[in-house]
């Protein structure tokens, strides 16, 4: 049995994911607020984050196999953060460290209303083009360096892509490249609208271009589009205490079971109930479940979990 209280399953193909480790510094407001004003901050905390970091704990605590492919500083090697990644059990043999960085930083303000407005210092995340580019198996590509991201991705057997925050940066060029290779898109309603937008395709012809796209609608859940289905996926109610985090557990949990062979509807509602447990607390890898957790949960919401 593993730490996690699941049975480890050697058949588990590694999960390599690309993009930031970062330190979060979320922030309750009043408001958001406009230029040239101010709105007063009601609580902050520093928690452990990054989205591709938040992704590879959320797997390796449901019991997968996950790598880190990311740049870091000097403030990391011996950190508390680097214990808590090793604790989840995520191979860090393919970070790179650098002298003279630091930890990449993101100062997410949340406020009554559940908006937010995201600030990211990049840090040691600006050498991502100075990492060497390595064939992968099976790779998600999360918020990074749209070169960097270009070139893995047409080097990897599978792609699972997240262009998220980081879409803005991204050239017409660099993006059509990895849509050309990606065969999973995730994306909320707002970037799958500029993903159309920068790359002049419409949401039908990226349909046509791309294996599985996940778009989703917040409080209103997710839909997951093939060629020819069409999945809507509802989320699984708690008392929510912080959105952020809430994609990036969804990913874990859709990426690991689909690794594991389930449907695509059935990693839709894993990915939901990973989800439900991320948003509970404050912290994007404060509560994230274990296999068992999570089959707990789904069958309390969608009914029988199939062992596979």
């Amino acid at each position: 049995m593993g730490k996690n209280g699941v049975e480890k399953r050697q058949m588990d193909r590694v999960i390599s994911v690309v993009g930031h480790i970062a330190l979060d510094y979320i922030l309750d407001v009043e408001r958001i607020a406009e230029k040239n004003e101010s709105s007063p901050v009601i609580n902050y905390e520093e928690y452990p984050g990054g989205g591709a970091a938040n992704i590879a704990v959320a797997i390796g605590k449901l019991g997968g196999k996950s790598q880190l492919i990311s740049p870091v500083g000097i403030d990391f090697e011996g950190s508390e953060y680097e214990k808590i990644l090793i604790d989840a059990g995520v191979d860090l043999s393919h970070l790179s460290h650098f002298k003279g960085e630091k930890l990449p930083k993101a100062f997410i303000f949340t406020d009554k209303e559940q908006n937010q407005a995201t600030y990211f210092y990049w840090g040691a995340s600006s050498k991502f083009r100075e990492l060497e580019v390595v064939p992968l198996d099976f790779v998600h590509l999360a918020t990074a360096d749209s070169v960097y991201n270009a070139k893995i991705a047409q080097l990897a057997n599978f792609v699972s892509f997240d262009p998220g925050q980081d879409l803005l940066t991204y050239s017409k060029e660099d993006l059509k490249t990895i849509l050309a290779h990606t065969d999973i898109l995730f994306a909320n309603r707002h970037e799958i609208k500029k993903v159309s937008e920068i790359t002049g395709k419409s949401f039908a012809e990226l349909k046509e271009r791309i294996g599985i796209i996940i778009v989703t609608f917040d409080s209103k859940g997710s839909r997951i589009y093939t060629d020819s289905e069409e999945f809507k996926i509802p989320i699984v109610p708690v008392k929510a205490l912080d959105p952020t985090g809430a994609g990036d557990a969804y990913r874990a949990g859709f990426l690991l079971a689909l690794t594991r062979g389930y449907s695509i509807s059935t990693c839709g509602k894993i990915g939901a109930t990973v989800a439900s447990f991320a948003v509970q607390s404050l912290g994007c890898q404060t509560e994230l479940p274990c296999w068992e957790e999570m089959k707990s949960r789904y069958e309390e919401n969608f009914g029988k979990l199939k062992s596979l």
